[in-house]
């Protein structure tokens, strides 16, 4: 066993202390990652095996590709990680739950010793995600289950290419690849948006970069601008509830003045749907489902701070090494002044 699986497994012996229902959630956390550390094989032994399926070595021949191209142009860790594979033998790694109270966008987080507080609670089955979810409904709460197809353990063990990450393509590989390195390289405590936000940019940055290095041309620039209008609605939503939810109103009220918010939501988004996408329907599973505050938490994180960081991107001569400087530098600063010098960034893209 090494130095840093004993340490993890001291903090959750730690943690198990704080009481029954804690104990059984790092309890989970902690054999969930024993399994996943358990089950990771070299990629190289894989591709070399000819008993292995052709569609895995394949697969995993190509993201090799882009995982030397992370190191080597987008200048993220050159490590082990991603340079080992395992198969969960399921859809997901983990299922995350996000919730908010019913008149309020402000996500309920949760604190770990490694990762600081996050804005979600992370269940490596999804019935463990059922059941927390179903305990915060209890409570009032607005609820949504997320499936996380990949995370980082931001270089405290080396993170393999899952099972989880082969679904939608080698492209989509590269980029989830780009993004948890991204984490690796850049990490603040108890700041989700930040953290995502940049490690989004750089996944679409690296992406649009990958792309050029294979000889591909670029990504549709009406897929991108159909997606940049979709999360400009999702997130317009979030400010016009955000405002309701400051008024001195009644619950009924409230309630009343939230579903029609999420109403005009769906209406919007078949305008856009009908008139200017050409009747594409790639986000319609989701507009169609069930709608509250916790569902539009992700829009929120993932992407706030993507147009900060790509003016800094700017700013610093699109050069890899000089922007991770400046964005290890910002990441520094207290949340307040780090907000300021972000929107400052974004106002400026």
């Amino acid at each position: 066993m090494t130095l840093r699986i004993r340490c993890l497994l001291a903090i959750a012996v730690l943690l198990l202390l704080s009481g029954c229902s804690s104990a059984r959630y790092y309890s989970q956390l902690a054999s969930g990652q024993w399994q996943l550390l358990n089950s990771r094989e070299p990629v190289d032994a894989l591709i070399a095996d000819p008993q292995q399926p052709n569609a895995l070595r394949q697969q995993l021949t190509q993201a090799q590709a882009a995982r030397t191209f992370a190191t080597q142009r987008l200048h993220l860790p050159d490590n082990q990680s991603y340079r080992l594979y395992a198969n969960l033998q399921r859809p997901y790694v983990v299922w995350n739950v996000f919730a908010t109270p019913e008149f309020s966008l402000t996500p309920i987080t949760h604190c770990f010793p490694i990762a600081g507080c996050v804005a979600y609670r992370g269940y490596y089955s999804q019935g463990g995600a059922r059941g927390e979810a179903a305990l915060a409904r209890q409570q009032g709460r607005d609820v949504f289950i997320s499936g996380v197809e990949a995370y980082s353990t931001l270089g405290w063990f080396d993170d393999p290419i899952l099972n989880t990450m082969l679904n939608w393509g080698d492209e989509r590989l590269a980029t989830l690849i780009f993004h948890e390195l991204a984490h690796q390289r850049v990490y603040v405590k108890d700041d989700t948006a930040f953290n995502e936000s940049f490690a989004t940019f750089v996944e679409q940055e690296g992406t649009r970069q990958w792309r050029t290095h294979q000889g591909l041309p670029p990504l549709s620039t009406q897929g991108t601008q159909q997606r940049d209008e979709f999360v400009a609605l999702v997130l317009g939503t979030r400010q016009r509830l955000q405002a309701l939810y400051g008024q001195p109103l009644a619950a009924p009220v409230m309630r009343q003045r939230k579903a029609e918010l999420f109403e005009q939501m769906r209406s919007q988004y078949r305008q856009l749907r009908d008139h200017q996408w050409g009747g594409n329907r790639r986000y319609e599973a989701w507009i169609n489902s069930p709608m509250n505050n916790a569902k539009l938490l992700p829009f929120g994180l993932y992407d706030q701070w993507v147009p900060a960081f790509a003016a800094l991107f700017k700013q610093s001569g699109n050069d890899w090494q000089v922007f991770y400087a400046e964005v290890a530098q910002v990441g520094q600063l207290p949340l307040l002044q780090r907000s300021a010098a972000l929107r400052q960034w974004a106002a400026a893209n």
